[in-house]
């Protein structure tokens, strides 16, 4: 009997801890020419720092299906126009969605959500200058779509990137007033 309530016991600890692997998102970083702070999650989304045209056909061969640029078209280095041509070469979508870190818009998250979770654009490279503002979009995207518990979701966003506590209070507060 003993025995049995043993196994019982170690196969209920081994199920669990599995569960819990299975449910943790791993976060690499990868070093990407090109692309600069890349913090990649699984095979779902990548989030980085500023990234020049040659990155793209890299994040082609990643498996990449798109790329969100959150860069406003006046920021120092932000070559949209040359990114968005790379783009169209390797043959990957790619969408221009400006976000202001300064003075965040909640039409710039509805824009990046609808966007995000339209078929066929993940696996999605989402990048600004340094991966702050994509880590924000993508805590944004996991509080209001997938649900998940605010901590759980900064924890993720700060492991992509996020660092500014103004932007984790925006997605906080944008998913607030977007609950279902």
């Amino acid at each position: 009997m003993r025995v049995h309530a043993l196994f019982v016991a170690v196969f209920f600890v081994m199920a669990f801890l599995g569960a819990n692997a299975a449910g943790a998102q791993q976060v690499t970083k990868p070093t990407v020419p090109g692309a600069m702070n890349f913090a990649k999650l699984e095979t779902t989304v990548a989030c980085g720092g500023a990234t020049t045209p040659e990155a793209v056909p890299e994040l082609k061969k990643m498996g990449f299906a798109s790329i969100i640029n959150l860069r406003l078209a006046n920021e120092p280095g932000a070559n949209i126009e040359a990114e968005a041509a790379a783009a169209k070469t390797a043959d990957i979508k790619f969408f221009s969605i400006p976000f202001s870190g300064q003075s965040p818009d909640p039409a710039v998250a509805d824009k990046f959500l609808a966007t995000i979770t339209t078929k066929g654009n993940e696996p999605a490279y989402i990048h600004c200058a340094a991966g702050n503002r994509a880590g924000a979009m993508w805590m944004i995207k996991r509080l209001v779509v997938d649900k998940w518990e605010t901590e759980k979701a900064f924890t993720e966003a700060t492991a992509l990137g996020l660092t500014s506590p103004a932007l984790k209070q925006f997605a906080i507060d944008y998913a607030q007033s977007h609950k279902k």
